[in-house]
């Protein structure tokens, strides 16, 4: 570029979709200079019909299409979403019923008898994944012998779904097919003895597509602008947006989940990796996002949506100088995935082992931001030992990264420092994905980064406070200390 001569404008749109809202954001990136832009957000509300909760996937769609259309004329569009929820296409393209939602319960049970007919030693070798019962493994499990799968042609993970209906081309992203469980990690590509030993046929499952490539064109839209593939799994959108400096960091991507781990060129697939529950999800570029879900800010919003959504700033302000580890909770204990009356499971599990129950919000909200930090930690060291990483520093995106006190009580967990930003991690690695298959960035995951460092506001918190009260919490919950 000519010296004095001014950057390309380059315009995208980010469909981005959360187990609780949708939204479009309108990304302008010119240089080094990137603006984002949330045009539309819609609500994503599940439906519960004969005892089923289901995903409102028409609603979503049409979300999706207004937010577009607000959105302007635009270079290219993305999608990413949840993982592990798909819908089913019959022979005509028609979607067979709404898409079943991963909190419902019809996995509860079965996919223990499951992962033991198919064994989970080779579960993992072949597919690297943490054991979650609502892994599509075992929702399709779970669905066998029913009208929808039986007249099924296509299996379509929820943002390959939205894409379908814009540009009518069928496929699979590969980062969240990797999600799955019947996606064989090596060869990265699907595990046809795996899908037909659980009574499938392997043609339902479509050619997969990687990051960057076009799928095609948004035909209902002005311009038919181009959809490319992206991290179509919202982590792997979100990890391309970790603005690390080399390669010894840990990430947390805090939302209603907190996906906690490192990223790696190769997959641990060791018994002491599947003992500790970790997974390998396929990354951009080929990278391994190995983590571990550790239930994340949904024991705060269910508590929040029990009490009548109060000012969660000021219950953050007040929870900072309540006592700390007056108690503590298991995130991942099974009583806390479904939705509802979160403080009164909270409550139970106190005084199931024994702890005072909170008497108050705040104490409420300390008791779950001094557990989440301590899953925090228990899982960074987790990370590092298992893969032999070493960590310098702790990157915080997502929402979570606007809880100051998590934040801060997330270092003085780890005894790390920790960098929180971008909020919109998601919605920025979707962006930049797109960015650099329109070539308007540098080819490498670090060039992306370093933009994202350039253009985006990070906070840094320094660790303080005595480990030895966070090892007595751990030991409280009967975990063992680093």
């Amino acid at each position: 570029m000519t010296a004095g001569t001014p950057a390309a404008v380059r315009t995208f749109a980010a469909v981005d979709l959360g187990a609780s809202s949708g939204r479009v954001v309108r990304a302008t990136l010119a240089g080094n200079d990137l603006h984002l832009d949330e045009v539309h957000r819609f609500p994503n509300e599940p439906v519960s019909v004969n005892g089923t909760l289901h995903w409102d996937v028409l609603a979503l769609y049409r979300g999706v299409l207004e937010g577009l259309r607000k959105a302007g004329p635009v270079d290219s569009i993305g999608i990413d979403s949840w993982a592990v929820d798909y819908g089913l296409i019959d022979g005509t393209g028609a979607l067979l019923g709404n898409p079943v939602h991963y909190r419902d319960a019809r996995t509860t049970g079965l996919w223990r008898d499951v992962a033991a007919r198919l064994g989970e030693e080779r579960l993992y070798a072949t597919t690297g994944l943490q054991q979650l019962n609502f892994n599509t493994l075992y929702q399709l499990s779970a669905a066998a012998g029913t009208p929808q799968l039986g007249a099924a042609r296509h299996v379509l993970m929820i943002p390959d779904l939205i894409a379908y209906w814009l540009t009518g081309q069928i496929g699979a992203e590969i980062t969240n097919a990797s999600t799955t469980q019947l996606f064989d990690l090596r060869e990265r590509a699907w595990s046809t003895d795996l899908i037909t030993e659980i009574g499938l046929d392997r043609a339902l499952f479509p050619p997969l597509r990687e990051p960057g490539t076009v799928i095609g064109r948004a035909r209902e839209l002005a311009g038919e602008p181009v959809v490319v593939a992206v991290g179509s799994h919202d982590t792997a959108s979100a990890v391309v947006a970790v603005p690390a400096e080399g390669a010894d960091f840990a990430y947390i991507s805090c939302g209603t989940w907190s996906l906690v781990g490192v990223e790696l060129d190769a997959p641990v697939l060791s018994e002491a990796s599947r003992a500790a529950n970790f997974t390998n999800e396929g990354g951009v570029d080929g990278t391994i996002r190995y983590l571990r879900n550790v239930m994340g800010l949904w024991l705060l919003q269910e508590s929040c949506r029990a009490w009548g959504d109060p000012d969660l700033p000021a219950l953050i302000e007040a929870a900072a100088t309540a006592e700390p580890f007056r108690s503590v909770i298991d995130p991942d204990h099974p009583d806390f995935l479904p939705p509802g009356d979160m403080p009164a499971r909270i409550a139970d599990f106190c005084r199931r082992t024994g702890q005072p129950i909170p008497t108050d919000k705040a104490q409420y909200v300390r008791t779950i931001l001094d557990s989440l930090a301590l899953a925090h930690r228990r899982t960074v060291v987790e990370a590092s030992v298992l893969s032999d990483k070493r960590i310098d520093v702790v990157h915080v995106v997502g929402g979570g990264a606007r809880n100051t006190l998590l934040c801060q009580l997330t270092a003085d967990a780890c005894g790390l420092p920790v960098l929180a930003g971008p909020v919109e991690a998601t919605a920025l690695g979707n962006v930049l994905v797109q960015a650099r298959a329109a070539g308007a960035t540098g080819p490498s995951l670090s060039d992306l980064r370093a933009l994202l460092r350039d253009a985006q506001p990070l906070v840094r918190y320094e660790p303080t406070g005595d480990q030895a009260a966070w090892d007595a919490a751990a030991t409280r919950l009967g975990w063992e200390n680093p």
